[in-house]
């Protein structure tokens, strides 16, 4: 297992992770769990998860463990963006957000006004796009998909609970 430090955090990934998570996206996911958990010094530690083609991560403290992160790409009109989702121990989202966007046009999909609306959610609770999930208009595919990845987190991340896994 290979530390990355950043500042007052240690990212903990095996190394054929840290050849996938480029250090730009390291520190946007540092930069998101620091401020979404008012916190200076942690730690992401990856979990080997068979049902997770991204990359999953507890993030603790000295205190104990504070939640998940799911760090994720979906598809937007023509590119992939890369988002993260903040969970916390219960599985409930603590913040999403659209860490590197890679287009011009639909770039709405990351104002946190519309991403507030996934706080709070579990995969109990039903996300659907034009229904409990605001449409923009201008940005329907990004946000289509972004609604798409995000309760496919939270499925996922219930599959594993279920299992035992998490």
């Amino acid at each position: 297992m290979k530390r990355i430090v950043f500042g007052t955090v240690v990212l903990l990934c095996m190394s054929f992770m840290n050849d996938k998570i480029s250090p730009r996206l390291q520190q946007k996911l540092h930069n998101a769990v620091a401020t979404s958990y008012e916190i200076e010094e942690f730690e992401l530690t990856p979990l080997e998860a068979t049902l997770v083609e991204d990359h999953l991560f507890t993030i603790s403290s000295a205190e104990g463990q504070l939640g998940f992160a799911y760090l994720g790409r979906a598809a937007s009109m023509k590119e992939m963006f890369d988002y993260v989702v903040l969970l916390t121990p219960e599985l409930e989202i603590k913040k999403a957000k659209v860490l590197i966007y890679r287009e011009n046009h639909g770039r709405q999909i990351g104002s946190q006004r519309w991403l507030k609306q996934f706080i709070g959610k579990g995969s109990r609770d039903s996300l659907e796009y034009g229904g409990e999930i605001d449409a923009i208009s201008g940005a329907t595919i990004s946000a289509k998909s972004m609604t798409k990845a995000v309760k496919e987190v939270l499925n996922k991340m219930e599959a594993l609970h279920t299992k035992g896994a998490i």
